[in-house]
């Protein structure tokens, strides 16, 4: 079984944000790359565990990006990758990265294709249908378990209100949501072999950007805590109908 696990390179959540060429690019000055969490904790951990129980199986990583990502795909070779591809392209949209991740997946016939239901920094969770549908393949979304059995996949994942049950043959590409495996930590065998295993990059196919970032904002500078004394029930409620307008 081959399993391909897209890897994404994205700000550290403490990374202090900020903005260039009149708020039309992201400042990358200073900012700590990690791994996508989504992409690391549910989609390549998950991928480890179907390896940990069929040894015949291989986890090949993919990212699109820079010579910068060779960082993260190296952390992600320590968790359990086996071998890795990155398309030496800068991030363009998301048809743009779909299209680079569909290309190389249509040369290596994987049985599995699984990535993080969204980036945390974009959260545009439309990456995944995108590959699945330039691939002609099933989709499934926001999953959080899947179970083999020989080629055929159950699969759990969230839906308004509760969680939906389905049955698909592989191949299938699959978002992972919280609750599809947990967070490892690399051990030291892992560090050490992840420095020789094969990363190859590859240029990137020519694709056409769909959209493109008119400008970015910072969210609204928090309010001041007002403090209410606890007898003063009506200056509470006052606050909370005219000003916080949640009653």
């Amino acid at each position: 079984m081959k399993i391909l696990v897209c890897i994404s390179k994205t700000p550290d959540t403490t990374a202090k944000i900020a903005f260039t060429d009149n708020n039309t690019k992201f400042d990358t000055s200073g900012v700590q790359w990690i791994i996508n969490p989504n992409d690391e904790y549910y989609a390549l951990v998950r991928a480890i565990e179907l390896k940990e129980a069929d040894a015949s199986a291989t986890i090949h990583l993919i990212n699109v990006g820079g010579a910068d990502s060779d960082a993260i795909l190296r952390k992600a070779f320590a968790l359990g990758g086996d071998e890795g591809i990155r398309v030496n392209a800068e991030n363009s949209d998301s048809f743009g990265i779909a299209s680079q991740i569909a290309n190389v997946a249509k040369q290596g016939a994987y049985d599995l294709i699984f990535l993080g239901k969204e980036t945390i920094d974009y959260n545009g969770s439309s990456v995944g249908g995108m590959v699945a549908e330039l691939l002609s393949l099933p989709y499934v979304s926001l999953a959080t378990k899947f179970e083999l059995n020989g080629t055929t996949a159950t699969i759990t994942r969230e839906i308004e209100g509760g969680e939906e049950v389905c049955e698909v043959g592989l191949p299938v590409v699959v978002s992972c949501n919280k609750g599809m495996a947990e967070q490892r930590i690399p051990n030291m065998r892992g560090i050490m072999a992840a420095r020789t295993k094969p990363l190859k990059v590859v240029e990137p196919v020519p694709t056409e950007a769909l959209t493109e970032i008119a400008e970015y904002s910072l969210p609204p500078a928090k309010a001041g805590v007002k403090l209410i004394d606890p007898d003063n029930i009506a200056e509470l409620v006052r606050l909370l109908k005219e000003e916080a307008k949640v009653i």
